[in-house]
């Protein structure tokens, strides 16, 4: 057999088996195929690649008996086969004497069916085709665990939480002391260094489809040095969303709260002890419809006010009940979605507040009907702006003839911002309409909002600071204006324990008499959360 094309072009191609038996198959049965074109006789590039005429390829004369032992040797009759060699190199060997051992490879050799004998092409591994398919390995290796790269947590501060059923829930305990100016708000205040306890608790839902919150703390204050004081104040609430159906949502809140009156109640009573308690509940039930870009709500709330005795110096008590109220309102809000991040309202609210006692004290009957209206827009802008901000009216008409309404402009706002990557700007409104039991005086209105700022300056060190402004306006004459700001450093020594430190000011100026009064304090403590 010649060589093949890839030899003659001085190639070490493929050779297929099925080009060398159809050649050898077509010899054996003496078919009219034409032989295959000659080629150039094989010469051997790398010198000493066959044997000389006095010696074999390892330096020994080739003899019958040899070739006879080795397995690969021609068979009888059969010419040797050489691989090809390049133009130059095959005249080069041309010219030297050919050994005399050598058969003559111009020699024509029948072949017969029994001298066939396997081919030298390599046989392509089994998973040739799969590796050309998909050039890249399917399972790659696994690095080592201590060469992977981890991700890197975005707070590795915060706290892990405990999982209990479906909520996790987070508990802070702050521990401190702190130092004030004026222990109990007032204006004849004195300074005292109490001791303080605040226990928070936080727990979200971990479900798939509705969603719950509950948040509760408690406060204790008591006096180390100084003016007397001990004081409680807690509270907390629980909101549950539902999604009731497509484009129909089920909202609930429920809330409670406790803590001491201070100076800045518009209800001061004089020659006591300590100010009453103050007991608050409120409740909320809503359903939300989504019709295209409209969004219709109706809301249902309940709030009750409930006050304790006064402790009146020397002893005894004074009975706070004619100011127990509950105020019933409706709320219907319609909205329409002009974007995903921008959607104005208007929102309509009517009810009643229903006092205890018929008549307080002085004879005065104080339930009231209120009315309000107001117009707003609702943000939503992801992470960067969320929130709503709204101005409107409101008013309450009380029962009583001798009692003026109290009415006027009502704001409100709830808007998160963050400008830049661990800073968060909040911005909070409100306007209440106070009660109140004095002969003949009808309540206020009361404006109140604070500005927050947090920023996270180290992944274990955040910034925290908060201004304040109210402003109590009085129906019958007179107005407070109240001033607030607080700074404070959280410094995480590690996930569950930090340092923190505060420093706060407050001041209240009135036109009515003795309601004037200034407060500093300062706050050094632990914070363990988990």
């Amino acid at each position: 057999m010649l060589p093949a094309a890839g030899q003659e072009n001085g190639l070490r191609g493929p050779v297929f088996d099925s080009e060398v038996n159809r050649t050898l198959l077509s010899q054996a049965e003496g078919t009219d195929q034409p032989p295959p074109a000659p080629g150039r006789e094989y010469q051997p590039i790398s010198p000493g690649a066959l044997p000389d005429a006095d010696g074999d390829l390892f330096g020994d004369v080739a003899t019958p008996s040899s070739q006879a032992a080795d397995p690969f040797s021609p068979l009888d009759g059969e010419p040797a086969r050489q691989p090809a060699v390049t133009a130059e190199r095959a005249e080069q060997r041309a010219a030297e004497p050919a050994p005399a051992e050598a058969p003559s490879r111009t020699e024509s050799t029948a072949v017969t069916l029994d001298d066939i004998r396997t081919g030298t092409a390599r046989t392509a591994t089994v998973d040739a085709e799969e590796a050309l398919e998909f050039p890249r390995r399917m399972n790659e290796r696994e690095a080592a665990i201590e060469g992977q790269e981890f991700e890197r947590e975005e707070n590795p501060y915060a706290p892990l939480g405990l999982r209990l059923g479906t909520f996790v829930v987070v508990p802070t305990l702050e521990q401190g002391i702190t130092w004030t100016s004026n222990a109990n708000d007032s204006p004849d205040g004195e300074e005292a260094v109490l001791s303080e306890s605040t226990l928070r608790l936080n727990a979200t839902s971990d479900w798939s489809r509705h969603r719950a919150t509950i948040n509760a703390f408690g406060t204790i204050r008591k006096t180390l040095s100084g003016q007397e004081i001990k004081e409680i104040e807690g509270g907390g609430d629980a909101n549950l969303e539902l999604d009731i159906a497509h484009g129909l949502v089920g909202r609930a809140s429920l809330g409670y709260s406790v803590g001491r009156e201070g100076a800045s109640s518009p209800v001061s009573i004089v020659g006591v002890e300590e100010q009453p308690l103050r007991h608050t509940i409120d409740g909320s039930v809503g359903l939300e419809k989504t019709l295209g870009p409209l969004r219709l709500g109706l809301t249902g709330e309940v709030s009750r006010d409930q006050f304790g005795d006064a402790e009146l110096i020397g002893g005894g008590t004074l009975s706070q009940s004619d100011r127990n109220s509950t105020l019933a309102l409706l709320r219907l809000r319609a909205g329409y979605e002009i974007s995903p991040a921008f959607m104005p309202f208007v929102e309509l609210e009517g009810g009643r507040r229903f006092y205890d006692e018929d008549r307080d004290s002085a004879g005065y009957a104080r339930s009231a009907d209120r009315l309000g209206a107001s117009a707003g827009v609702a943000l939503d802008l992801s992470e960067k702006l969320s929130g709503e901000v709204s101005a409107g009216w409101i008013s309450e008409d009380f029962e009583d003839e001798r009692l003026r309404s109290i009415s006027g402009v009502a704001l409100a706002a709830s808007l998160d911002w963050s400008p830049v990557r661990g800073t968060l700007v909040g911005l909070d409104a409100s306007t209440t309409v106070e009660g109140s039991t004095d002969p003949g005086e009808s309540g206020s209105l009361l404006y109140s909002g604070t500005l927050r700022i947090e920023r996270q300056m180290r992944s274990n060190l955040t910034g925290d600071l908060a201004f304040g402004a109210a402003y109590r306006d009085y129906e019958a004459g007179g107005h407070d204006l109240i001033l607030n700001g607080e700074a404070a450093l959280t410094w995480w020594l590690n996930r569950y324990t930090g340092l923190v430190g505060r420093a706060s000011y407050e001041r209240q100026t009135s036109s009515l008499p003795d309601r004037d009064y200034e407060t500093t304090s300062f706050f050094m403590g632990v914070r363990m959360q988990r």
